[in-house]
């Protein structure tokens, strides 16, 4: 080889190879010293709603595995939205919740307004949507 075609040898076979290396990635495993996710296998230990007046409901759960609070509120919610279909509404607006967690079990007291419109607020649900979306999740409701 001569000249141009001479130079481009090198080259082509540096690409060949990165090519035929590419075929061969590894996947990310994300950054580094990123933890692994554990599986997820929560016991759902119970729901207990009380109707405080007559569009004011409280919601006390409690469950195993939990890994945050989130995990906790979405149980509360889940059953918040039941209890709203359970009494004719289609609506519930978050409150507030609280969370705590006693050795193994964590528990949830939120309270919920229910109606049958959608109601003012930025943490509102809409009962039939959530409880849909609980049951694909497999949070029971109430």
């Amino acid at each position: 080889m001569t000249g141009m075609a001479a130079n481009l040898a090198p080259m082509l076979a540096c690409l060949a190879a990165v090519a035929l290396l590419a075929g061969c990635a590894v996947p990310d495993p994300g950054p580094a010293g990123a933890p692994k996710l554990a599986a997820f296998h929560p016991t759902y230990l119970g729901i207990k709603t009380v109707l405080l007046e007559s569009s004011l409901v409280d919601v006390v759960v409690s469950m195993k595995g939990a890994r945050s609070d989130a995990d906790v509120e979405a149980y509360a919610r889940c059953a918040a939205a039941q209890y709203a279909l359970i009494r004719g509404y289609g609506f519930a607006r978050h409150v507030r919740t609280n969370v705590a967690q006693e050795g193994s079990v964590w528990r949830g007291d939120a309270v919920y307004s229910i109606s049958p419109a959608l109601p003012r607020g930025l943490r509102t649900i809409d009962a039939e949507v959530t409880v849909r979306d609980c049951g694909a999740q497999g949070i029971p409701t109430v």
